[in-house]
């Protein structure tokens, strides 16, 4: 049996994408490898693989007990640049960040990335292309799933919206990197919509731009709800009564919630990214900026049956992107680094 140490404090901060794939991963291992891997959190016993999810200072010294730690692995869940329109940080402070995690990352033996973009990006910082695997993340549907028309209208009636609303949902940490900026403005802009926004500050004031979001969070207009961070069984229910799932972020690796729509069958739409076509082309809506974004969701509203497609397409890469198949290439991933 191979022992797998796995490092992470993702957890300590609620509706973060990294938390929910850290989570994903565990629960498929244990389901699925019990009898392959004996999996330790947290603990500083002697491995065949230690696999580091976040980058704490205490798990960047544990590396250099090399002999203890079998060999190591970096899950790559942001670069450098995704720290920009993320936390609130000076230019001395944002340099220090930078250096510290490509250092964190070269004490890896072997790298993951969740998006083939990122493993050339790795490259250009010098990075061997022989030392990045690309496995993409995936949701569970036991979490994650189509709801009747019974529950959806019966969530509506207990969040206060109505049943008969064109709704618009976006999810994740409210900072200008998710693109929050066109959200509000779209939901100012289209008082006949209704937009939720699941999620919060989990940085708080480090957040980029919380002073601003925070007068938008606290004074929305009549249309636009926030939930704040909500479990992840309520978060099921709002993919559910979406008619759309929208995330204009303007740099992402994977985004969770991209998959946690998908699972649900809602329709999703995000912003033109090279990182979307590596991974998900064909099967979202695109939009280049805001105009463009308003001008989908009106036609939508205009004429719901163009969004049946869509539902389809979502199920469909829900399916590409099941747990079944990123499983099977975990399983080969881990047996092949001791090989």
């Amino acid at each position: 049996m191979i022992t797998i140490n796995m490092f992470s404090q993702a957890e300590s901060v609620k509706g973060q994408g990294v938390g929910s794939a850290y989570i994903e991963l565990i629960k498929m291992l244990k389901k699925h490898f019990n009898h392959l891997f004996q999996i330790n959190i947290n603990q500083y016993t002697p491995s065949d693989i230690s696999h580091y999810h976040t980058v704490n200072p205490q798990y960047y010294l544990s590396t250099f007990l090399k002999g203890r730690r079998g060999k190591t692995v970096g899950y790559v869940h942001f670069l450098p640049e995704t720290l920009e329109g993320s936390l609130k940080l000076n230019k001395v402070s944002r340099k220090i960040a930078e250096k510290y995690v490509l250092a964190f990352y070269r004490r890896m033996d072997q790298l993951v990335v969740v998006n083939p973009v990122f493993g050339k990006e790795l490259e250009k910082y010098n990075f061997p292309a022989e030392k990045i695997t690309y496995i993409p993340n995936f949701v569970s549907k036991e979490q994650f799933f189509p709801i009747n028309t019974a529950e959806k209208v019966a969530f509506r009636q207990q969040t206060g919206i109505a049943e008969e609303a064109f709704v618009v949902m976006g999810a994740g940490q409210i900072q200008k990197r998710k693109g929050v900026d066109d959200f509000f403005q779209l939901a100012y802009d289209n008082p006949d919509i209704q937009f939720i926004w699941v999620g919060g500050f989990s940085f708080g004031r480090m957040t980029d731009g919380y002073e601003k979001y925070t007068k938008v969070y606290n004074n929305p207009p009549a249309n636009l709800k926030f939930t704040g961070i909500v479990d992840r069984d309520e978060m099921n229910k709002y993919y559910n009564i979406a008619d759309v799932f929208l995330l204009p972020s303007y740099n992402e690796l994977f985004p969770m919630s991209i998959l946690e729509a998908f699972s649900c069958g809602t329709p999703v739409m995000v912003r033109d990214l090279e990182l979307y076509r590596a991974i998900i082309d064909g099967y979202y809506l695109n939009a280049k900026d805001r105009s463009e974004m308003e001008s989908i969701l009106r036609d939508l509203k205009a004429n719901p049956q163009l969004l049946e497609p869509y539902q389809a397409k979502s199920l469909a890469a829900s399916d590409y992107y099941s747990e079944e198949n990123v499983a099977q290439m975990w399983r080969e991933f881990y047996e092949g680094l001791l090989e």
